[in-house]
Formats: C-alpha cells, structure tokens, sequence
C-alpha cells in the first residue's frame, strides 16, 4: 500500500480524470420473514403488546400499515439487514367494490420503503430509500424480473448516497402475512412471515471509475508504481496497483470532502470486485489514498492463465 517513498509517483497518477460511466447496478435483494403490521385498532395503548399471533381485524381502504422483514441475501451472496416498508392501503381499481378508490390505474397502496443493508458479518453497507405506488404491473422500462409495483429510488446513504433509481417486486414466494397491529414485532421471526425478492435498479451518484493519466489508466505495477502498457504489460500472477474513484465510505470514516489519513489507513468498506478479461481476480486491499479526497488504491493480483 502507500508508503512515503512513492508519495510522487503515486500523486501524479492521481489525477483525476474521466472514463465511461459505469452502467447502473441490478440488485435483487431477497428478504424473509415478512410481516404487514395492518392498522385494525383505534387503541394505541393496545400496539404491540401481544405475544402470540392474534386474529387480524378488518382494515379498510385508507388505512396505515408496517411491514418488516429480514434481508438475507443481495444477488445471491449472504448478507444481513431489514426491510422497513410504510404503507397507507390505497385499492386503486378501474372497476372498484364500494370502498376502493376509481382510477384509471389499479395499485394497492402508497408508500415509503427502506433497505438497510449489512454485510454477513453485520459490518452497515448502506440504506436504499424509495416511495411510490404498490401492487399492480410494472412501469415501463423496469428490469425484466419485476412483477408489480411502481416505485422510484429517491436517495441512499452509506455505500448508495445519492442514488436513484427503481424499485419492484418480482411474485413473492410466499405473501407477506398479515397481522394484527396489537401482535408484538419482538416475536416476528419466532412466529414467522413471508418470503419475497425486491429487484432494485440502481443508478449510483457516483460510480467507480479509473483515474486517467497522460499516459493512460491509472493502472501501475506494483513493484515500482510505473503504469502498464503495451511496452511494460502485467503478467499473470503479479500484484498491480488500480487508482479509482467513487468506492464510497472507509473505515475509518473521514468528514465529506476531507482527505484520507496516511495512519491507519482508511479501507474501503464495501466489497470491491476486480476483473481481468472478464475473469475475477484477487482484491489484497482496497484503501483511501492518503492525502487525496474521493481517490482511492486498490491492489489486485492478475488472474494466472491471463496473457501479457
């Protein structure tokens, strides 16, 4: 990593320059466990305070609703977290029964939903924030995996500030069930829920890019920090040095816009994934550079088999 005898060459690939942005992320977040809270009582004294599973009462269009559940993996590798969607029951319908709601759409509730995301380890990544219209077909241009639901990602934070997006729901595997507002949460997992997976495009505020130099990508050997190229190409097996922006927060943190420490160095904390001709490669570390705000060093080692 950094040391004080390559201070220059390493400052004077860090530059920042630009690439061609990286194309938005598809995140299928699966979650388990799910439970829809429904408003069925006017006594607030009577919120969550039964230990057992009690009859759910009638709740009416109109009606505020929590729904809860437990992130257990994003695109298939474990991870941790909840699932916080608030919701106002709102039965949109065309044709509706008395007590839906005449529109031209059919939807089933207006909301605001929140994806707090932990690695497996329980180490915080990041929250996804969206609002819109559930239930109902997807909008136009949603990822082809969802099923319902019409909902925009309006911010995040951790390792998606600023994001944007969409947000939707492919069928779930099982529905959420439904409970009464006076079942106390405490006991959700015990007493059990839904199962269902949310796919998320996101279209991140910044996303990772090379550092460009004169002489091209910040991408150096790291024996002496000078950059690979035709005339001194990596080979399989060698640790190289990448200089790229936009990984988001290390630890530990630094205050927005200030630069990284040179001690103790400040690593990436989000997981970061490096490919070589399309095959993964090894990440030794991923740290802030000292010295220099939103540029970073990330030391990988070449694939074997890869050609020079």
């Amino acid at each position: 990593m950094p040391d004080e005898s390559n201070d220059r060459n390493l400052l004077a690939l860090a530059t920042p320059g630009f690439t061609q942005s990286a194309p938005p992320s598809i995140l299928e977040i699966d979650v388990e466990n799910i439970v829809n809270y429904g408003d069925d009582i006017s006594n607030a004294s009577l919120f969550a305070t039964n230990p057992g599973i009690p009859p759910r009462g009638l709740v009416r269009n109109f009606a505020m609703a929590i729904v809860l559940g437990d992130i257990v993996a994003v695109n298939g590798q474990p991870a941790k977290g909840t699932f916080v969607f608030h919701q106002r029951q709102l039965v949109l319908r065309t044709a509706p029964a008395p007590g839906e709601a005449i529109a031209d759409i059919v939807r089933g509730n207006v909301n605001d939903q929140t994806f707090e995301i932990l690695k497996s380890d329980g180490t915080p990544l990041g929250s996804i924030m969206g609002s819109g219209l559930g239930v109902g077909s997807a909008p136009p241009g949603a990822p082809l995996a969802v099923s319902q639901g019409n909902n925009a990602i309006v911010g995040g934070t951790g390792a998606f500030l600023g994001a944007r997006g969409q947000v939707g729901q492919t069928t779930p595997v099982f529905p959420p069930r439904q409970a009464s507002m006076t079942e106390d949460p405490a006991n959700r997992r015990r007493n059990g829920g839904g199962k269902g997976r949310f796919v998320l495009h996101v279209i991140p505020m910044s996303p990772p890019q090379l550092v460009m130099t004169a002489g091209g990508p910040a991408v150096t050997h790291s024996s002496d920090f000078t950059l690979v190229t035709a005339a001194k190409p990596a080979s399989a097996g060698e640790t190289l040095s990448l200089f790229v922006t936009g990984l988001g927060p290390t630890r530990p943190g630094v205050n927005p816009g200030q630069p990284f420490p040179s001690s103790p160095l400040a690593e990436v904390n989000s997981p970061i994934q490096v490919s070589v001709n399309g095959r993964p490669a090894d990440v030794i570390a991923a740290v802030g550079f000292p010295g220099q705000v939103d540029t970073y060093q990330v030391n990988m080692r070449v694939p074997s088999g890869i050609p020079s």
